[in-house]
């Protein structure tokens, strides 16, 4: 390969774009401004949705940004820890890889857990196909980790000995002095490879660099393109020379590492011996001398990119942007105009909340009181994570671009300085809703004076409840009966309570058993959540312990809310009835039937390769899996071309597929590489249906992926065109550019249907025993009549003339009826009925008459699925 070309193409995997180099591969989770697009819209506003301490002089804000894009108004989810500088009590320092040590990557969430923070962010940004270190400069507990890279326009935040925060330009100065007192200029300390501008030229060539202990690998940014001679330097004297290689450990604490090549190896071959001393002469300086920064005295630094807010207002970016495009999640870092509050802001691109724009970020950041600010690293990067009031630990509490918390170099943390301070305050952490004999261990979080946690552990708490609504064993509520639980902890000083809404019967309105999608086949179990809505509008799963089952129409048993089927057996559906505390739903669940469309072992389908742009390659291979069976393997290579990427396996067309099948399920063996993947369903009518089967591929191993083909309104029959990954343009650099998946068993599952129950035509008439059933007579125990306008039957009728079947809970004085996969629950002197699980009132209840229960015709018949019609002339009364 030669060398200029090599050089485009490594240059590709930056995360930070040149105004020189190649713009269009490189990874920067930063998106281009859109100012133009939304120069017209309203202003936007900001909605402040909650405040919570972190610890002393730390505050999260939890904000909605609202916006109008195009004429629509967009929500825009966003989160700012606002450090108070002033207060003694807290401080920001730089978080690092693992165990405070580039080239170990880990999640902000690590970082933060690992070093007791009580929040953080993410930080710079970085050569996501180098070794792991941050782009710019770095000081961490005072210390000096990293310097400014000589490119321009990248801005660094830092605050000093005084704690006062500055957002500005750096640079690096430095040299290497032999005994002979010669010197050659360094180039930096632990840094990784990377190209000045405007020149293109390597960082390495030619170069000196210092890796200290903070280096966590013995490869010091061997990228191919320079040959190394590395020194090893302890206690300021040369232990170690290799020449055209590389000294194989890390940097000892008490010394350093340096990294020659070109001109500068030839200085070291002239200029040193083992044993005799060096001199390492090195500062951080402002870009600008005209300003007196000491760099040595600052307690924190960390490098980001453009400048996005200079005196609260938008800043003319510092770096070039345009080709930027796209909402995403951003990271930002900001301080107030009194210097004594600074700003540590996330925004998310997840979900209902759309990520911002770089000029919508810097609107945002005005917004919230920043002063001056700059951009982090954004896009799948961004991670804020905070320790919620009472807890000992952070939690992530913004959503990822992913859904995966992504290892990136360092972070920014929050952490507290405060003693340990008497408790302030307890507060209980209980569920909204409780059903009626759940067992549920409540649980307090205290804090102190200063807002950081006390150990619950040591720390004992009374509970009780008010009006004998249940039992307490330890901190284990048990609800006894329905209605409002005042519960109470005590500890200390402190106490708290809270209202616990405790459900039964009469508090609900619908029972659900979440069952749509469900076909059953023989032998398999199936999760059968029951879901509860109370009168309040609230919904909960009810606990499988508290729920009773029936199961009609095929042989099975629910247990622990898991229906496991025995045998289906001349059965076409099943009809499954859940009660709790008195209240009934059914549901009725087909048999399903799946058809294997493609496998390797036994329905081989011709499976080819292709791929697209020109330069991704991509192959598929029959392989044998660990069990024996085989599978296709695809492999992909999107390290080449430009723009959205693909790799297909493409399956013959020419095979129908049969019928109208509800699902397509396949097994695909994950590489945990984000890729997006999709099938390709070619209809009746000649279109491409695009069908998302994972939207990111984040597993690995073996897992059946179900898509619900009924949501693509296709033209039958179909046929499957291809499987295939995307490896779209925007955050390009952020999923794996080479991989490989497996896919196996393509199966289609078609819902049996469900078979309808015969509709009796029915007329009777007012005070006549004489009734008509599909033309035939039948004689009643107790005329038809009317009362308050409703016509009452006695029911029987439901049995006799309806087909229905009739249960009797002399208890309850309760009527069940149930007609096919409809039920109808009734209470003698109730206007009450559970009907298929919802609550519904009737105008006039069930009631007892001549020793016979007499039910309302037309609430009964219609949810049973008639049509009722009435003739007021002849009294008749018509059920078809």
């Amino acid at each position: 390969m030669r060398e200029e070309n090599r050089k485009v193409i490594v240059q590709k995997k930056w995360r930070i774009l040149s105004s020189v180099v190649i713009t269009a591969a490189l990874f920067l989770s930063q998106m281009s401004p859109i100012q133009q697009v939304y120069a017209a819209d309203p202003a936007p506003t900001l909605t402040k949705l909650s405040e919570e301490p972190l610890t002393s002089g730390a505050i999260l804000k939890k904000y909605v940004w609202t916006t109008t894009r195009n004429n629509k108004e967009t929500k825009v989810n966003a989160n700012v820890v606002e450090v108070d500088l002033t207060n003694p009590n807290v401080k920001m320092d730089v978080m690092t890889g693992t165990e405070n040590q580039f080239t170990r990557k880990q999640s902000v969430l690590g970082m933060a857990t690992e070093t007791k923070a009580v929040a953080g962010v993410n930080g710079d940004f970085y050569n996501t196909q180098a070794e792991g270190v941050p782009m710019g400069p770095e000081i961490s507990n005072g210390q000096l980790m990293a310097t400014p890279p000589y490119l321009p326009g990248f801005y660094s935040f830092a605050i000093d000995k005084d704690n006062k925060p500055i957002v500005d330009l750096f640079t690096f100065k430095g040299s290497i002095a032999a005994k002979d007192g010669t010197a050659y200029p360094l180039g930096g300390i632990n840094k990784t490879y990377y190209w000045f501008e405007p020149s293109g030229e390597h960082s390495m060539v030619d170069g000196l660099f210092m890796y200290t202990n903070a280096w966590g690998q013995v490869d010091r940014s061997n990228d191919g393109v320079t040959v190394p001679t590395e020194v090893l330097v302890q206690n300021n004297i040369v232990m170690q020379i290799a020449d055209n290689g590389i000294i194989n450990m890390i940097a000892p604490k008490d010394g350093y590492i340096l990294r020659a090549s070109g001109k500068a190896a030839d200085f070291v071959r002239a200029h040193m011996k083992v044993g005799e001393p060096l001199i390492a002469d090195y500062q951080v300086l402002p870009q600008d001398p005209n300003k007196k920064y000491d760099p040595k005295t600052f307690k924190m630094m960390i490098g980001g990119h453009t400048i996005l807010v200079d005196e609260g207002k938008p800043a003319e970016f510092s770096r070039e942007v345009d080709s930027l495009c796209c909402t995403r999640s951003r990271t930002a870092l900001g301080y107030s105009q009194d210097q004594k509050t600074a700003y540590i802001i996330t925004a998310d691109y997840s979900g209902d909340s759309k990520g911002l724009s770089m000029t919508e970020l810097q609107k945002f950041m005005v917004q919230v009181g920043v002063w001056k600010g700059m951009n982090l690293d954004g896009g799948g990067s961004t991670q804020m994570v905070a320790r919620p009031l009472g807890e000992t630990k952070p939690v992530l509490i913004n959503k990822t671009e992913t859904g995966l918390e992504r290892k990136v170099v360092n972070g920014v943390g929050v952490y507290s300085l405060a003693p340990k301070g008497d408790v302030k305050g307890l507060f209980i952490q209980t569920p909204n809703v409780l059903f009626v004999g759940e067992q549920a261990p409540l649980s307090f979080k205290a804090y102190d004076e200063y807002y950081n946690p006390v150990e619950t552990d040591k720390v004992t708490a009374q509970w009780t409840v008010a009006d004998n609504m249940g039992t307490f064993k330890d901190n284990v509520f048990t609800p006894a009966k329905a209605g409002t639980a005042k519960v109470t902890a005590s500890s200390g000083k402190g106490t708290s309570s809270a209202d616990i809404e405790v459900v039964g019967r009469n508090q609900l309105t619908g029972l659900k058993i979440a069952a749509d999608n469900l076909a059953l086949t023989e032998g398999d179990s199936y999760k059968l959540p029951v879901v509860a809505t109370t009168k309040s509008g609230k919904s909960r799963e009810i606990p499988a312990s508290l729920v009773q089952w029936e199961v009609l129409g095929i042989q099975g048993e629910v247990k622990d809310g898991t229906l496991t089927v025995k045998s289906l057996a001349g059965s076409s559906s099943a009809q499954l009835i859940a009660r709790y505390d008195g209240f009934s739903t059914i549901t009725t669940i087909p048999i399903g039937i799946d058809k294997t469309w493609y496998d390797l072992d036994n329905y081989a389908v011709m499976t080819l390769s292709d791929a697209k742009p020109q330069g991704v390659t991509s192959s598929v291979y029959i392989r044998p899996s660990e069990t024996g069976n085989k599978y296709l393997e695809l492999n992909y290579d999107f390290t080449q071309g430009t723009g959205n990427k693909w790799a297909y396996a493409t399956m013959d067309t020419r095979i129908l597929i049969e019928g109208e099948p509800q699902y397509m399920k396949v097994k695909v063996n994950g590489d945990e590489s984000l890729n997006w993947l999709r099938a390709e369903i070619l209809d009746n009518s000649g279109k491409i249906n695009y069908v998302d089967l994972a939207r990111n591929v984040n597993w690995k191993g073996w897992k059946q992926l179900t898509v619900d083909l009924t949501d693509y309104k296709m033209s039958y029959p179909i046929r499957v065109k291809s499987i295939y990954l995307v490896n779209e343009e925007v955050g390009q650099d952020e999923r794996a550019a080479k991989g490989k998946i497996g896919i196996d068993d393509i199966t289609f599952t078609y819902r049996g249907a469900i078979p309808q129950t015969p509709m009796n035509s029915v007329n009777l008439t007012i005070n006549k025993k004489e009734v008509a059933v599909n033309g035939k007579g039948m004689t009643l125990e107790q005329a038809p009549i009317i009362v308050q306008g409703n016509t009452l039957i006695p029911i029987r009728f439901v049995t006799d003339a309806l087909g229905g079947t009739v249960r009797w809970d002399g208890n309850e004085r309760k009527v069940t009826v149930i007609r096919g996969g409809k039920m109808i629950d009734l209470w003698i002197d109730n206007p009450d009925l559970i009907v298929n699980g919802k609550r519904v009132t009737a105008e006039v209840a069930p009631t007892i008459m001549s020793d016979l229960t007499m039910v309302p015709l037309r609430i009964l018949s219609e949810n049973l699925g008639w049509k009722v019609t009435w003739d007021a002339k002849t009294q008749q009364i018509t059920l078809q």
